[in-house]
């Protein structure tokens, strides 16, 4: 570049001493110059895009040797697992999960206790109405002189009680 400036700085020169013909040759170097400099300008994309084109070729064959390689594999391992084996093993994890479902239900089940906890509270309540009825007996059996009105009474007090226990 630096002799391009020189070459035209010499045109000049000869052109203010009249020497036409040098002025001439200068500018013609120059241009020689210009055009070889845009030649290896050209060269050199040139040879970047092909550059380019070769990663990108490289990057295309890797993948489809990735490609190839994980088709491969996919076949092996469909030679490997026929349809009857998946649906046993779908089977078999079908079961172990119904047997999962089964034991947390069984371990999540109330305890007897709970489960007894009405049949202890009617229990409970048969209880009271005997130890009620056997306090009325007692009444009767002490006190001989009952009426026949009271007896009525005791008897629609024990259905009374009997009946707001339940």
């Amino acid at each position: 570049m630096l002799e391009m400036l020189e070459k035209k700085d010499d045109a000049k020169e000869f052109a203010k001493g009249n020497n036409k013909r040098a002025a001439i040759q200068c500018l013609m170097r120059e241009k020689l110059y210009e055009n070889h400099i845009e030649q290896l300008r050209n060269f050199q994309m040139r040879i970047h895009d092909q550059m380019i084109m070769l990663e990108g070729a490289k990057a295309t064959t890797k993948m489809i040797d990735a490609l190839r390689t994980g088709a491969t594999a996919m076949k092996a391992m469909q030679k490997a697992m026929k349809f009857d084996v998946v649906d046993k093993i779908m089977d078999e994890i079908n079961e172990q999960t119904q047997n999962k479902r089964m034991i947390q239900e069984t371990l999540s089940a109330p305890t007897d206790i709970s489960r007894n906890y009405d049949e202890l509270e009617v229990e409970l309540e048969e209880l009271e109405v005997v130890e009620l009825e056997e306090g009325l007996l007692q009444l009767t059996t002490t006190t001989p002189t009952i009426t026949l009105q009271n007896e009525k009474l005791s008897h629609s007090l024990h259905f009374m009680v009997v009946e707001q226990l339940q």
